[in-house]
């Protein structure tokens, strides 16, 4: 998916999100050096995990989401490190303590392929039992192939309206769930436009999680099914994995 397009969007619906940034602080904190990020976004962890003192350098593909995740650091008064590159083909001549992938950073990798590749890169980007760690949602499937709104409303400083609307479509045989989000933003006037989205994310089973990080070199992960620990249930709405290099 190019989110170039997407992010603005994507800053105003993500930007409250609070549901992991102590809990991949707390990892930080416990594990000590160097962090790099995958699929930083506009900077939403990347500049708590800054705030918290940690040393951490953020891995995007989309040029315009590191722009508005420099914006952000500028807001703050932070100063945001970001490179530009893909899961499965960056390349960087330093080895961090710790890796991690926030937000189903790793739902972007569509085939088996994909995957193992953008794994075995993480490891190699790690420093001898390395620590990587991230988190993918267990998918809530809302009612399929209907146009809903799920209470995105935002308003702007001159008097304007934005609402997000949405359709899901599901391929349980590929696990893939593409959502399509048609953006209305009302003028004081009345005056509407639309701008379309489109966001496709491959989700996992837990146990197909696991042989994967093994394939790649890591070793048995701890799992839970939430930031705050506990086992993955059926009322899951996450899948935390925590594992190291081997």
């Amino acid at each position: 998916m190019n989110y170039d397009d997407f992010a603005e969007l994507y800053d105003r619906q993500y930007d409250v999100y609070r549901d992991d940034l102590h809990f991949y602080a707390g990892v930080a904190e416990r594990v000590g050096g160097r962090v790099l990020e995958i699929g930083a976004g506009t900077g939403r962890v990347t500049a708590f995990l800054a705030r918290r003192g940690v040393s951490v350098l953020g891995l995007e593909p989309s040029a315009r989401m590191i722009e508005r995740g420099q914006e952000r650091a500028r807001a703050e008064g932070l100063r945001l490190d970001f490179v530009q590159g893909e899961a499965g083909t960056f390349r960087l001549e330093e080895r961090f303590a710790l890796v991690i992938a926030p937000f189903n950073a790793l739902m972007h990798l569509y085939t088996p392929g994909e995957q193992l590749e953008a794994l075995q890169n993480v490891r190699q980007h790690l420093q001898p039992s390395g620590a990587f760690v991230f988190d993918l949602y267990v998918p809530r499937l809302g009612a399929m192939n209907t146009l809903r709104h799920e209470g995105e409303t935002f308003y702007h400083p001159d008097g304007a309206r934005t609402d997000v609307f949405l359709i899901q479509r599901h391929d349980a045989p590929h696990q893939m769930l593409t959502t399509e989000y048609f953006v209305d933003t009302t003028a004081p006037g009345g005056a509407v436009t639309r701008r379309p989205y489109t966001l496709t994310q491959r989700y996992y089973t837990r146990y197909e999680v696991e042989w994967l990080l093994r394939c790649a070199g890591f070793g048995p992960p701890r799992v839970t099914g939430s930031f705050q620990g506990g086992p993955v249930t059926e009322a899951s709405e996450v899948m935390v994995f925590q594992t190291r290099v081997e």
